[in-house]
């Protein structure tokens, strides 16, 4: 017998305002399940960026952060681009102000400046190319091997990625701040606790945690490797958001959050600030709405542009 799951009230209505107002709603897999189930796509940030490049609707609403509404802006000018809370921030784009950003670029001409998405629109227009956890290291070896990479603002991914490729990097002092408070020594304690499990985890982990890992890699890759594996048991560090698509596609496994630093469990405050109430406000009224001036469209457009055809395998120009 096939269940079907009836909608509720705020569903219904956020279903029937998408309809009206040509509206599309992207959701990243960090988002309560309320959310993810209720949006038309659900991926990390390299998919979103593209499903907005290519949707045909007039509206998107980006239930996640706002770099990452700003990036579907910028490659999307003409579409009107929302998020359910402008206060849906990124501790990354926190600590790469854009003047500080520059400083660091001037200081070190001739460098390749290679940053990752979770980055403000103003930083990603100093930057020569933008990268994805699921990307980075495609972009990392596509870049000419005499040039030196800045990396930023993640310096875990930039550390893991370097020695993934064994280029010449420079990273910027940055860290997400869930990624960060996975502990290491709680993580081998649970390991021996259970021996038969899988741990994979996501690069923004600092070293101690990844070194301890069987799998590393971006939200979908890890997405994957509970989709296809034979495993039983996983150990996962990355934000626990994760678990809703791990849990439809796999319900006969066992999920453990790797532990975190002060807490049992380790939640993004910035994704748990948006709910189905706002992302109806939003497209109710229109707004909040994300809008980057001109003038950083047209410098950011380049870098991502250039992320997105790599990613597609097609080649492109270094200058």
């Amino acid at each position: 017998m096939t269940f079907i799951k009836m909608l509720t009230p705020i569903e219904s209505e956020i279903l029937a305002l998408k309809k009206e107002k040509n509206a599309v709603i992207l959701a990243h897999f960090y988002e309560d399940g309320d959310i993810q189930d209720i949006a038309d796509h659900v991926g990390d940030s390299l998919f979103l960026a593209q499903k907005g490049e290519e949707s045909t609707a007039s509206v998107i609403l980006l239930a996640g952060v706002v770099f990452m509404a700003e990036s579907v802006k910028i490659l999307s000018p003409t579409k009107k681009v929302l998020v359910p809370d402008l206060e849906a921030g990124c501790s990354l784009v926190h600590s790469s102000p854009f003047e500080r950003y520059k400083k660091w670029k001037d200081e070190n001409p001739g460098a390749v400046m290679m940053t990752y998405i979770n980055s403000s629109a103003e930083v990603k227009s100093l930057s020569d190319v933008i990268c994805t956890s699921s990307n980075a290291e495609k972009i990392v070896n596509s870049i000419p091997h005499d040039k030196i990479i800045l990396f930023g603002p993640d310096k875990h991914l930039g550390r893991w990625l370097q020695k993934k490729t064994g280029r010449s990097m420079k990273f910027w002092d940055g860290a997400c701040q869930v990624h960060v408070l996975f502990s290491a020594k709680e993580l081998f304690n649970l390991k021996s606790q259970h021996p038969e499990s899988l741990v994979i985890a996501h690069p923004e982990c600092d070293d101690g945690v990844l070194s301890q890992a069987d799998v590393i890699g971006s939200t979908s890759k890890l997405l994957e490797t509970v989709q296809n594996g034979k495993h039983k048991t996983y150990i996962v560090a990355t934000e626990d958001g994760i678990f809703h698509q791990m849990r439809k596609l796999r319900p006969d496994v066992t999920l453990i959050q790797a532990p975190a630093t002060g807490c049992a469990c380790n939640q993004c405050p910035y994704m748990k600030l948006n709910n189905l109430e706002k992302i109806r406000n939003a497209l109710k009224t229109l707004s909040p709405e994300v809008n980057v001036s001109a003038d950083i469209i047209e410098s950011a457009r380049v870098p991502l542009e250039r992320m997105m055809a790599i990613s597609r395998n097609q080649p492109v120009r270094w200058n």
